[in-house]
């Protein structure tokens, strides 16, 4: 059963910096991409960042470049989100993607999320 766990969330105060981990087990066939998304209170749920499995391709929203850096280690089947310079507006809860072929369909995995919050 394919499972996405997400850790790393907390407090934190503004200018300091987090490591969100996406463990990625149960999966029986090689993920497409892992991306990171948020939703903040009374907002849609929005792109972060995403990697492809090979990791030599990643994509960042506006807001979160520069601060913010997605990494892969396939070997633990973890993705990280490494956020420098958090501030307020980064307050979220922050969920894993993941996205997979089987044959030409591509589906979507989604994890529980890890709340983020950013204090002024």
């Amino acid at each position: 059963q394919v499972r996405l766990a997400e850790s790393g969330g907390g407090l934190v105060q503004a200018g300091g910096s987090l490591r969100l981990s996406c463990v990625d087990s149960g999966r029986t066939v090689r993920p497409y991409t892992t991306g990171w998304f948020r939703r903040a209170p009374g907002k849609e749920r929005e792109f972060v960042a995403a990697i492809k499995w090979s990791g030599t391709d990643t994509d960042y929203t506006d807001s979160v470049r520069g601060r913010f850096t997605i990494s892969r280690d396939n070997a633990k089947n973890t993705v990280y989100l490494q956020m420098h310079s958090l501030k307020p507006e980064d307050t979220a809860v922050y969920y894993c993607r993941v996205s997979y072929y089987r044959g030409s369909t591509l589906y979507v995995d989604w994890g529980q999320g890890t709340q983020v919050t950013v204090s002024s």
